[in-house]
């Protein structure tokens, strides 16, 4: 006598990459967050890098062995080295945002707002100097390098002149331009030892005395 199969349950069958379909979205979403953790592996690596021996002696295989991928894994995050400087400096200034110049414009007299300012792009400085050093110095000599700052730093670095020079003289624009220097927050921080508040207060008077 046959037996009947009205109430066997279906037989599921394999899906050709080896998982059910239930469990396609799971692999999907697993290999996404392997392939993100690989591409933030390799831009903290670029970082690291940039920081050490600045973006024009940080090559693409160099990343690469600093990551601990195949350099065929860095290509397929980052095609080119113009890729990886755009998700480098996006992630640098992510973990250190520039200062924001808009809410000094409410501060009077210019003296005060010279210092707010002063300080919070000096701070800055500080805070990463040894990338700073690395990327401004690779900016003289290395186009990317050099595209690259601009693109990242100078609107914000352009919005501050404007913002700190909106109430002083064209004599002391030239001072102020001067004052927001990197370098000279280097020589007269970092090289000489002057502390912080009295190198803005030297640099507030300087300008001023330009009037």
């Amino acid at each position: 006598m046959p037996t009947s199969t009205r109430n066997s349950p279906a037989r599921s069958h394999p899906s050709p990459g080896g998982s059910s379909p239930g469990q396609r979205p799971y692999v999907k979403k697993r290999r996404a967050a392997q392939e993100a953790a690989t591409r933030q592996r390799i831009v903290d690596a670029a970082v690291d890098l940039h920081r050490s021996i600045g973006p024009a002696q940080t090559s693409l295989s160099r990343v690469a062995k600093q990551a601990g991928v195949q350099r065929h894994t860095l290509y397929a995050h980052f095609p080119d080295e113009w890729s990886l400087l755009l998700a480098c400096s996006a992630e640098a200034l992510a973990r250190s945002p520039l200062p924001d110049p808009e809410p000094w414009r409410r501060i009077e007299p210019a003296a005060e707002r010279l210092r707010t300012g002063l300080a919070a792009v000096w701070d800055w400085y500080a805070r990463n100097a040894d990338l700073a050093a690395c990327v401004l110095r690779d900016a003289e000599s290395h186009a990317p390098t050099r595209e690259i700052v601009a693109l990242r730093l100078g609107p914000t670095m352009a919005a501050c002149a404007a913002v700190l020079g909106e109430p002083l003289s064209p004599a002391e624009r030239p001072m102020l331009a001067l004052a927001l220097s990197h370098f000279t927050w280097r020589t007269l921080v970092r090289d000489t030892g002057t502390p912080p508040d009295a190198a803005v207060e030297a640099m507030v008077r300087a300008i001023r005395a330009q009037a």
